[in-house]
């Protein structure tokens, strides 16, 4: 396995001081944020370390170039909108960037992006299912033509009013992911699988691993912990951001020689990218650099 992080966190430093402090700080790889450029729409959303506008070419130089100096590469091409929007136009716009990041992908000698499904979070998963299959059967389609693989992460995207009740990202749930690959069986259809998603909501976060062992394309390292006083207050149905609080690896409610340990038997040797979400650590730059360091330092001890 190879331990990275995700470079949502750096929206302020350009790809090559991502790669260098990436580099300097002991890391093997960096899964780049691929969003167009503009105004972020939500927190960790918007961040450009690779314009997919700009000439191939040029991003291809200055990627292998970034390679060779520090010894660190992409993981995958990251970008997390809602192509199931019920806004047409921002829907529109997700699913013509997840092509141009597709095709792109191949083009800078990468195999992976990594996404969400979207959802309208109005509706049930079944009414959502149409719009599902008409959106993705397409992109993976094109993904297995280029031989690129999709990382779907598991996060509910279920954090806030304009979330809620039914999150926007549809892959939640084993049972959910098990009925996505049943209806796409693409090789290029797999997981972004992070374990803080299942620990708010209260599973297992151990089994998937044994049980889509096939669809692991890539691993989000991050932590969570619940608060139980609160959650006794409010309730499972209630906003999960007043219950629970996103940490760093080894902060929070994983057990993460468990997890490494269930990675390795189900033969995962990819990429495993440290996410990081906690506000402990976001008053500035460095503390961003200083969240990372701990998280790698405490992660290393389970990769070779």
């Amino acid at each position: 396995m190879q331990l990275g992080f995700v470079s949502a966190i750096f929206p302020e430093l350009t790809l090559e001081e991502v790669f260098e402090f990436a580099g300097e700080a002991g890391f093997a790889s960096v899964e780049v944020m691929c969003w167009p450029p503009g105004k972020a729409l939500r927190r960790y959303a918007g961040t450009t370390h690779i314009d997919a506008s700009q000439p191939v070419e040029e991003t291809r130089t200055r990627l292998k170039t970034l390679f060779e100096t520090t010894g660190v590469v992409a993981s995958a091409l990251g970008y997390y909108p809602n192509a199931l929007s019920a806004d047409a136009a921002e829907s529109e716009v997700a699913i013509n960037h997840l092509r141009t990041v597709i095709d792109l992908a191949p083009e800078l000698g990468l195999d992976t992006v990594t996404s969400f499904i979207g959802r309208d979070p109005a509706r049930t998963v079944d009414a959502n299912w149409p719009r599902f299959l008409e959106v993705w059967t397409p992109l993976i389609g094109r993904a297995e033509e280029r031989g690129v693989r999709i990382g779907i992460e598991n996060c509910p995207m279920l954090f806030s009013a304009d979330e809620w009740p039914g999150g926007k990202n549809l892959a939640t749930s084993p049972a959910i992911w098990r009925r996505m690959f049943e209806a796409i069986p693409s090789k290029s259809f797999g997981l972004n699988y992070d374990p803080s998603h299942m620990v708010w909501q209260q599973m297992d976060y151990l089994r998937p691993m044994k049980d889509f062992k096939s669809r692991l394309v890539h691993v989000h390292a991050k932590d969570a912990r619940l608060d139980l006083d609160s959650v006794n207050d409010h309730g499972v149905l209630s906003y999960p951001g007043l219950w629970h609080t996103p940490k760093i690896p080894g902060m929070g409610d994983i057990h993460w020689g468990k997890f490494f340990g269930a990675l390795t038997d189900a033969g995962y040797d990819g990429h495993v990218a440290i996410e990081v979400e906690d506000r402990a650590f976001e008053g500035s730059l460095d503390k961003r650099k200083e969240a990372l360091r701990i998280a790698g330092r405490y992660l290393k001890q389970f990769i070779a």
